[in-house]
């Protein structure tokens, strides 16, 4: 069975379901380049918890954690089928590593899951697994969690982390669009980039001191979160490919990232 990469994937706002631009046709394209999933494990930066949680409903339900969207976004399902006997294997990992997490067997897909497995995975028939970010921990932790769900690639599953590359949302009243981009975006952009380019581990885990912008692209953590958890699951020496979907609002980067590592090891 060939060992899948593992992805960060920048959801954008619940719209995007509606209007994905770009992004549809980025996760299209890779969903035709990977080899199916027999599984996903999702950490999405719309589950905070203080612990690490593991979602093992068996059916889990579609989330509309929003409001004030017009209402054909709350018509949409993603019925994807849980993995109740993963998510133990899941929390098995994580507490193999002292991450203290605990399972939640109701937890449903909340839109930073099924707003780009909708895109990524339209039919909605590979099984998922949604885990927690913890807002209160830093990068390090998150890194950690991905450190270990790095050895269920090599048995089909794809882990993903599902955030936002910049994430300010209260700039959206300073008159942000299509036609004016925020002046903080493409350099906390490029910076990252930079950074997992040179497979720069430390300087990300220090992004808030070191990234240019980092606090106006991040007043909260939440959304770049994921992006650790992703890079963790890659293994050892990840190589990272950025695939850029555009910005949107002017604030919100879409970049997708492609995580490829050694091959993973651990049964």
């Amino acid at each position: 069975m060939a060992t899948l990469p593992s992805l960060y994937i920048s959801h954008g706002s619940p719209m995007t379901a509606l209007q994905p631009g770009l992004v549809r046709e980025r996760l299209a394209s890779l969903a035709a380049e990977l080899p199916r999933p027999q599984a996903i494990v999702i950490a999405t930066a719309h589950w905070l918890s203080a612990r690490p949680q593991v979602g093992g409903a068996a059916q889990p339900e579609t989330v509309h954690d929003f409001f004030g969207f017009p209402p054909p976004l709350y018509e949409i399902r993603y019925p994807a089928p849980g993995a109740p006997e993963l998510a133990g294997r899941v929390l098995q990992r994580l507490q193999q590593e002292g991450l203290d997490p605990a399972l939640d067997p109701q937890h449903g897909l909340d839109h930073g899951v099924w707003v780009p497995l909708r895109l990524l995975y339209p039919g909605a028939d590979i099984p998922v697994v949604p885990i927690s970010i913890q807002p209160e921990r830093d990068p390090a932790h998150h890194l950690a969690i991905g450190h270990a769900l790095a050895p269920l690639r090599d048995e089909g599953v794809l882990v993903i982390g599902s955030g936002s590359i910049t994430h300010n949302l209260g700039d959206l009243r300073m008159g942000y669009g299509a036609e004016r981009e925020a002046p903080y975006v493409r350099p906390f952009i490029a910076w990252i980039e930079q950074r997992l380019a040179a497979g720069d581990v430390e300087a990300l885990l220090d992004y808030r001191r070191q990234a240019p912008f980092a606090q106006r692209a991040h007043p909260t953590d939440e959304h770049l979160l994921p992006l650790f958890v992703a890079l963790g699951a890659a293994g050892a020496q990840p190589r990272a490919q950025r695939i850029d979907a555009g910005i949107d609002h002017g604030i919100l980067a879409m970049d997708i990232y492609r995580f490829e590592g050694s091959p993973a090891s651990g049964g």
